[in-house]
C-alpha cells in the first residue's frame, strides 16, 4: 500500500508539473518574441564609478548582454542622471556628457550586440542580428543649464526623454521629494524648454515632478507625455514621488504611458514610507549644515548621517505580485494602452522583488502576468508596444 502511495503521489507530482514547465516555456517564448522596452536602467551611472563591459556577463550589474537576451530585453533606455549637487556645482553638463560618450563606447566596443536607438521607426532594422537597442533618457533637466539651445544639443547626442527634475527643485520644476515647492508649477524657463521639446521631439517626462509641476508639463505639451519610471500612489498615499490618480489620468488623456518600476522602495508602501523619511531627514541635515556653516562652524558629515540612516532602517522585502498589482490598478484606471515597464534596474542597490532581480526576469513578469489573465497581445503592449506607440506620435508631432 505504501508504494501505491508512493506511486500515486509521484503522478500527482508530475501531473501538476507538467503545467507549470509548460506556463513557464509559454512565458519564455513570449518574452522572447514581444518586443520588451524598459524606459530607465541606470547602467550608465555605475559605468562612471565602476566600469565594467556590458556586453559580456558582468556579476556585479543588473543589465548587461547576456542578460539582456536571456530575459527578452529588446529597447533598455539608459538613464543620463546627474544629482542635485552636479546641478548646483556646475558640472551636471559635464557628467551627461561623459555618460552619453561610455554608452556610445560601449556600443563602439559591441556593434553586433548594441546600437543607439534614436527612433521608433529603426526598432526592426536594428535588432537584427540580436542586438540590444540603447535610447537614452535624461533624468533630471539639470545638464541643460540656462541655455534652451541645449535641448537641441542633447537631442542631437541622442536622447530621446527629459525627466524635467529629480530629487530637488531646479531651474524647470519641482521635485515630489522637495518639501516647499518653488514654482508650484513648471518655471518660465520650464515652460519654454517643454515647448522647445516638442519642438524637435523628445518625450516630456513627468516621473520624480512634484504634482503641479508635473499637470502644467501635460496640459502644456501638444503630443503624449511619459512618467518613465513612476509607480501609483495608489498604495503609497502619503508618497508624492509615486504618481497621483489625477496625474495618470492627465497623461493617460494625452495619449501617454505610466511605466511601471520594479524597486521596492517605489512599490512596498514601508519602503515608500522609509524613502519619503529619508528625504525629509537629509533636507533637514542639509539645511542644519547651512546654518553652521553661515555661522562659521564646521558642517556634520553627511556621508556619516547616511551609514546611520541606512544602520536604522535596513532594507525591506517586496515581490512580483507587488509589480502585479501596480500593473493591475493601472490599468483599471487607465486602460490596456497606458501602461508599460521602467524597471530602474541598477537604480535601487539590488532592493528588488527576488522573481526580478535582474534583466533575464523578464519571462517571469510575463507569466505573472499571464496567470492573472491578461491575452498575449495585452502583455505584448505593457511590455513595450505602449511606449513605442507614444513615441512615435511624439516624434511625429516634432518640428510642428
Amino acid at each position: 500500500m505504501r508504494h501505491a502511495a508512493l506511486a500515486a503521489s509521484i503522478l500527482a507530482s508530475l501531473a501538476l508539473a507538467a503545467p507549470i514547465a509548460q506556463a513557464q516555456d509559454a512565458a519564455a517564448k513570449l518574452a522572447q518574441d514581444a518586443i520588451i522596452v524598459d524606459t530607465h536602467i541606470d547602467a550608465p551611472g555605475i559605468l562612471m564609478d565602476t566600469w565594467a563591459d556590458l556586453g559580456v556577463e558582468a556579476k556585479d550589474r543588473e543589465f548587461d548582454y547576456p542578460r539582456s537576451r536571456a530575459g527578452g530585453l529588446d529597447v533598455a533606455f539608459m538613464s543620463i542622471y546627474t544629482s542635485p549637487k552636479q546641478d548646483a556645482d556646475g558640472s551636471a553638463w559635464h557628467v551627461a556628457n561623459q555618460m552619453i560618450d561610455g554608452v556610445e563606447a560601449l556600443v563602439h566596443r559591441h556593434p553586433g550586440k548594441f546600437a543607439i536607438l534614436t527612433s521608433p521607426r529603426d526598432v526592426s532594422r536594428l535588432l537584427e542580428g540580436g542586438r540590444v537597442l540603447l535610447p537614452l533618457g535624461m533624468e533630471n533637466g539639470a545638464p541643460l543649464g540656462d541655455h534652451l539651445a541645449n535641448v537641441k544639443f542633447f537631442f542631437d547626442r541622442g536622447v530621446r526623454y527629459i525627466t524635467l527634475a529629480h530629487s530637488a527643485n531646479n531651474r524647470l520644476a519641482d521635485s515630489s521629494y522637495a518639501l516647499e515647492k518653488t514654482w508650484n508649477g513648471l518655471s518660465p524657463f520650464g515652460r519654454d524648454v517643454v515647448r522647445e521639446m516638442n519642438r524637435v521631439g523628445i518625450m516630456v517626462d513627468v516621473s520624480h515632478l512634484g504634482d503641479a509641476s508635473a499637470m502644467e508639463a501635460i496640459k502644456l505639451s501638444r503630443v503624449p507625455v511619459i512618467a518613465s519610471h513612476s509607480a501609483f500612489r495608489h498604495f503609497t498615499p502619503d508618497f508624492e514621488r509615486n504618481i497621483s490618480d489625477a496625474v495618470a489620468k492627465a497623461v493617460a488623456a494625452k495619449g501617454g504611458v505610466i511605466q511601471v518600476p520594479f524597486g521596492t522602495a517605489f512599490i512596498d508602501p514601508a519602503s515608500a514610507a522609509d524613502t519619503q523619511a529619508y528625504f525629509r531627514a537629509i533636507d533637514a541635515f542639509d539645511r542644519g549644515n547651512a546654518a553652521l556653516k553661515a555661522q562659521g562652524q564646521p558642517p556634520k558629515d553627511r556621508a556619516a548621517f547616511g551609514k546611520d540612516w541606512d544602520a536604522a532602517h535596513p532594507a525591506r522585502a517586496s515581490t512580483l505580485a507587488q509589480v502585479l498589482d501596480q500593473i493591475d490598478y493601472g490599468v483599471k484606471l487607465l486602460g490596456i494602452d497606458h501602461v508599460g515597464i521602467g524597471s530602474d534596474f541598477d537604480g535601487v542597490d539590488g532592493e528588488l522583488p527576488p522573481e526580478l532581480k535582474t534583466v533575464a526576469d523578464f519571462p517571469h513578469l510575463v507569466a505573472g502576468l499571464q496567470a492573472r489573465g491578461y491575452k498575449d497581445a495585452d502583455i505584448r503592449k505593457i511590455l513595450g508596444g505602449n511606449l513605442l506607440r507614444a513615441w512615435t506620435a511624439i516624434e511625429a508631432g516634432a518640428g510642428k
